[in-house]
């Protein structure tokens, strides 16, 4: 149930009340942190039809969008900026699922390809279908509300090192 009031302006108010630093960054951090349950919860519900979660459908989305519907395995980890381990356990459900397949690659014998299947293919079209549906759990906010939210947070990323 809804609450009658907005918390996280009630937590700035009392931030500035006691004269804390940073209310406004508190504010902000605080409403990213609680709009990344929410996206995650309405993401969730819609993927989990097709048997997915965000991660793993990131996966299938860089593999449908490759030239060959392969990549190495370093390579899914660099462009979904994650830890080698969470590559590996994301190919290897999709991989039992069979939705991806790994293949050797055919020049450099060190390297491992994710390849997606005639089923991953599909699997990602409807999934991505399904996100579009539900505005990627984006519901409520406007087109001028996402491009501010997308330019907003570069600044963050770019600090980061995203690029």
């Amino acid at each position: 149930m809804p609450l009658p009031f907005d918390p996280i302006d009630e937590a700035r108010r009392n931030w500035r009340s006691n004269r804390w630093g940073g209310a406004d960054a508190m504010a902000a951090a605080t409403s990213i942190t609680r709009a990344h349950q929410v996206l995650l919860r309405r993401i969730d519900a819609a993927l989990t039809p097709f048997g997915l979660n965000f991660s793993r459908f990131e996966a299938l989305a860089l593999l449908h969008f490759s030239r060959h519907g392969s990549l190495p395995l370093g390579k899914i980890g660099d462009r979904l900026q994650v830890h080698p381990a969470s590559v590996t356990n994301t190919i290897d459900r999709l991989e039992a699922d069979g939705l991806v397949r790994r293949k050797p690659h055919p020049s450099d014998r060190r390297t491992t390809l994710a390849e997606l299947t005639g089923r991953g293919r599909a699997t990602v079209e409807r999934a991505a279908e399904a996100m579009a549906d539900i505005r990627f759990g984006l519901e409520g906010m406007g087109r001028n509300d996402l491009s501010a939210v997308t330019t907003a947070l570069t600044g963050l990323r770019r600090e980061a090192g995203d690029f």
